[in-house]
């Protein structure tokens, strides 16, 4: 946070005792790069590379990068690693940064591959039901509990199957229609088919919500997001039904006078409503929808990259444009 008049930045007390956030610090990367290309000022590149080649040097429990890393000291604050809130959005951005500089960032491009193994090897899971989940990593041992938010990943896994190494795109492309299964899953076990905050895969319960505090949705886009990325890499037909029973279900449940409203209880046929329409419901909830039913040529992913709350900015084919710091282009 930085207050404005003063000038004095700070961070949340909650946050590992005042760390810095890894999907805050480790989501400008596009943005930053961008507004370097557009003012042909170097500061907003340089600012978001020094993050990077700061990440690279330090030590990574078990490959995998923690939520909380203190400015003053430079340490990692509690190993507490997660793809869903606190992580999410640092990994999509090692995947985009490589396309948005259309595929030339090598670096952002072997660190995702390192990072996706390690997220493979610690964090992905197999239920013993069949659903393939991603959990948090607490405290040296793996909580067998997936976040509404860590459903992005989906696609995520898809959008960087085609370049990864040792032939492995058919993998990964797997690992997206799993994760999107599961998301799916999560929804379809719900009373309203629309999916809760968390959802648990222990003693016997599969992908419903355990606490009361975890059965809200609030307008979320994250399940619908993967839907649109594995119908653009399959064009398989069930991701656009899929997306229709969420659109309805959103329709129905969500829907009032004063616009769309989240729920407080996916598994209530009688829900009470939160009385908030979040931001992300235009930006990202409803945008993801319309991509799902429009052609691929709209926003084609050979021109566009989504940032993490789908405003899409350019491939940057940089043919007589040099980032500061990057090697030459032809």
């Amino acid at each position: 946070m930085v207050n404005l008049k003063s000038g004095v930045g700070r961070n949340w007390g909650w946050a590992s005792a005042g760390s810095s956030i890894l999907a805050e610090f480790g989501t400008l990367h596009m943005e930053f790069v961008h507004l370097t290309y557009l003012t042909g000022n170097p500061a907003y590149y340089q600012k978001v590379m020094h993050i990077r080649k700061l990440l690279a040097k330090m030590d990574r429990p078990n490959g995998l990068y923690p939520n909380y890393l203190n400015p003053r000291t430079g340490r990692w604050g509690q190993h507490h690693s997660s793809v869903g809130g606190l992580g999410d959005s640092f990994y999509e951005y090692l995947l985009k940064a490589w396309l948005m500089s259309d595929r030339t960032d090598a670096e952002a491009r072997k660190t995702y591959d390192d990072a996706v193994e390690a997220i493979e090897r610690h964090l992905i899971r197999k239920s013993s039901g069949g659903l393939t989940f991603i959990g948090e990593w607490k405290n040296g041992h793996l909580e067998r509990k997936m976040g509404h938010l860590t459903c992005f990943a989906g696609g995520m896994f898809a959008l960087g199957a085609d370049g990864s190494p040792d032939d492995k795109a058919g993998h990964y492309l797997q690992l997206g229609a799993e994760i999107a299964h599961t998301c799916h899953e999560s929804y379809d076990r719900t009373v309203l088919k629309l999916g809760p905050e968390a959802f648990k895969f222990d003693s016997g319960l599969e992908a419903v919500a355990v606490r009361q505090n975890e059965k809200y949705y609030i307008l979320r886009p994250e399940v619908i997001e993967t839907y649109w990325y594995m119908w653009r890499f399959t064009h398989d037909p069930k991701y656009r039904e899929w997306g229709w029973q969420a659109a309805q279900a959103i329709d129905k449940y969500c829907r009032v006078s004063g616009g769309f409203s989240g729920v407080k209880d996916v598994y209530s046929s009688n829900p009470t409503y939160d009385d908030v329409q979040q931001s992300f419901f235009l930006a990202e909830t409803l945008k993801y929808l319309y991509l799902l039913f429009s052609g691929d040529d709209l926003l084609s992913l050979e021109s566009w990259v989504f940032n993490t709350e789908a405003h899409p900015l350019p491939v940057l084919h940089l043919g007589n444009i040099t980032l500061p710091g990057s090697p030459t282009q032809r």
